[in-house]
C-alpha cells in the first residue's frame, strides 16, 4: 500500500521548487493534493504533470496573504476530496543580500506577511477541519537561517525563527486532539528562488565550502522528509525540528 493512500493534503507554494516536489511525491504515494500559488501558469503546469502520472490534484490560484484565498483553499480541499489530513506550509519569499539598516518597512512587512502570517492564516483555516476529524498533520517549511546566524538575510531569518517557535506551540496545543506539527529546516536547495546564486560560481562556491556534502540539496530530498513526517510512520513525532542541509549546521 502507498504511504499516503486515502489522505488529502494542501501544499502552499505548490507551483515550483520544494512545494512542487512535495505535491508530486505525495500524489505518487497515493494522496489527493490541493496546490496553491500566485502564478497560474506554473500552477497548472504542475497539475498537468501530476495528472499525466494518474495523480489526483486540484489547484487554487492565490496568495496566503489573502484570507479569502486561504478559506477557499480549505473549502475546495474538503469539497473536492472529502477531508483534509495534511497541511504543508511551504509558500515563502526571501530578501537576501542586505543588512538590517538597509531594509525598509515595506520589505519587512511583506516577508513576514508571507512567511509567518501566511502560515498563521492557512493553519487557522485548516485546524477546524482537522479537529472535527480528530486527526491531522501540519509540516512547516522553514530554513537553516532560523538555527544559525547567516549574513545579510535578517528579515528572512526573523520570519523563519518565529515559524519554528510557532510550530512548537502548535505541537503542544493540539497533540491531544491527534494533530501533529513539525518543521523542516532546509539548507541551500536548488530551486527557482536560489537560481541567481546557483548560476554564479563566484558566489556559490564559497557557500558550498561550508557544506560537508559539497552540493546544494534537491527539492525531492526535502519532499522525502516531508513524506515521512506526513505519513503514519511518524505517528509519535511532533514538535520536532528537522534539518536537511548536507551537514552545514554541524560544520
Amino acid at each position: 500500500m502507498k504511504r499516503l493512500s486515502g489522505k488529502v493534503a494542501v501544499v502552499t507554494g505548490g507551483n515550483a521548487g520544494i512545494g512542487e516536489a512535495i505535491a508530486k511525491v505525495f500524489t505518487h504515494e497515493g494522496a489527493s493534493v490541493v496546490i496553491t500559488g500566485r502564478r497560474q501558469g506554473e500552477l497548472y503546469r504542475v497539475v498537468s504533470d501530476i495528472v499525466k502520472e494518474q495523480g489526483k490534484v486540484f489547484a487554487v490560484v492565490g496568495s496566503v496573504t489573502d484570507e479569502s484565498h486561504v478559506q477557499e483553499t480549505v473549502r475546495q480541499a474538503v469539497q473536492q476530496f472529502g477531508r483534509l489530513d495534511i497541511l504543508i506550509n511551504n509558500a515563502g519569499v526571501g530578501d537576501f543580500g542586505r543588512r538590517l539598516h538597509e531594509i525598509d518597512d515595506t520589505t519587512w512587512a511583506h516577508v513576514l506577511d508571507v512567511n509567518l502570517t501566511g502560515v498563521f492564516r492557512m493553519t487557522r483555516a485548516a485546524l477546524p477541519q482537522m479537529l472535527e476529524q480528530g486527526k491531522g498533520v501540519i509540516v512547516n517549511i522553514s530554513s537553516v537561517a532560523s538555527l544559525i546566524g547567516l549574513p545579510a538575510l535578517p528579515v528572512y531569518a526573523a520570519s523563519k525563527g518565529a515559524l519554528d517557535a510557532m510550530t512548537r506551540a502548535l505541537a503542544v496545543d493540539y497533540a491531544r486532539e491527534g494533530i501533529r506539527c513539525n518543521v523542516i529546516n532546509p539548507g541551500l536547495i536548488d530551486t527557482p528562488m536560489a537560481a541567481p546564486l546557483m548560476s554564479n560560481p563566484e558566489l556559490l562556491d564559497p557557500i558550498l565550502s561550508h557544506y560537508p556534502i559539497r552540493r546544494a540539496g534537491k527539492p525531492e530530498e526535502v519532499a522525502q522528509m516531508a513524506l515521512y513526517l506526513a505519513s503514519d510512520e511518524a505517528a509519535w513525532v511532533t514538535g520536532g525540528t528537522f534539518s536537511i542541509d548536507g551537514g552545514m549546521t554541524i560544520s
